[in-house]
């Protein structure tokens, strides 16, 4: 079973991902890049698991600092910071969701509805951690809003907008309201792991400040899920 970065078990090792990360942007102050799937975001707690993303950006450029994390099967882009300043103020956006995160996923079934939102509150199931799962006792408030892209006839693209940012926020709510996200091996049954051979779930924009220059920045990567849904009817 594929283990999300900093939850894995300790006997957890995940398979060499043969995908490089791709550099989309770079200064002396950030770097933007793109994630692939099967890549962990930092190294896991096995010593077998010291390859990520992190340690391969590190080679080339040292001071490089992961600022937010993907989950190991969730492909698509990241932000990291070159130096503490900036490490501080990008940390400081995520944590006061001053940042703008737009996801694609494939998830199973057909959404009936063009638009809407799921308002769960989450939390760790901790006798089955890293799972998450929903509480409205102890859970912390969780919001995503979704839009349907393309619709075929047992699947839909859709893109999804977390307004917070829980771990497996994406991949719990979509479940909760009947569309697991397709090859999510720890919300889905057989059917759904066996739909597809990775979690078609991709992290595709990120908008943000610059922490140096204050001016805006949005980066987009689009996923390669719609050639799924080609020929689709909308």
């Amino acid at each position: 079973m594929a283990a999300p970065d900093g939850h894995s078990p300790a006997d957890f090792i995940a398979p060499r991902c043969e995908e490089e990360p791709q550099v989309l942007y770079s200064d002396e102050h950030i770097l933007i890049v793109t994630k692939p799937s099967g890549l962990l975001s930092v190294p896991g707690r096995h010593p077998d698991n010291h390859d990520s993303l992190a340690t391969r950006l590190q080679k080339r450029w040292p001071g490089a600092i992961i600022v937010h994390r993907l989950d190991m099967d969730t492909s698509g882009i990241m932000v990291l910071a070159l130096h503490k300043k900036a490490h501080a103020n990008l940390s400081a956006q995520f944590q006061y969701r001053k940042v703008d995160k737009t996801y694609e996923a494939v998830v199973s079934g057909v959404v009936k509805e063009d638009s809407g939102s799921v308002d769960l509150p989450l939390i760790t199931d901790w006798p089955n951690r890293p799972l998450q799962k929903v509480c409205f006792e102890e859970g912390k408030p969780s919001l995503t809003r979704y839009a349907v892209h393309k619709r075929m006839a047992d699947c839909t693209l859709v893109r999804l907008e977390p307004e917070t940012g829980r771990s497996h926020q994406l991949r719990v709510h979509m479940k909760e309201i009947g569309h697991p996200i397709l090859g999510d091996r720890f919300y889905g049954d057989e059917r759904i792991v066996s739909a597809s051979p990775r979690l078609l779930l991709h992290a595709k924009a990120l908008g943000f400040t610059h922490p140096a220059t204050d001016e805006p920045i949005r980066m987009e990567c689009s996923s390669v899920f719609e050639s799924i849904l080609c020929g689709a009817p909308n």
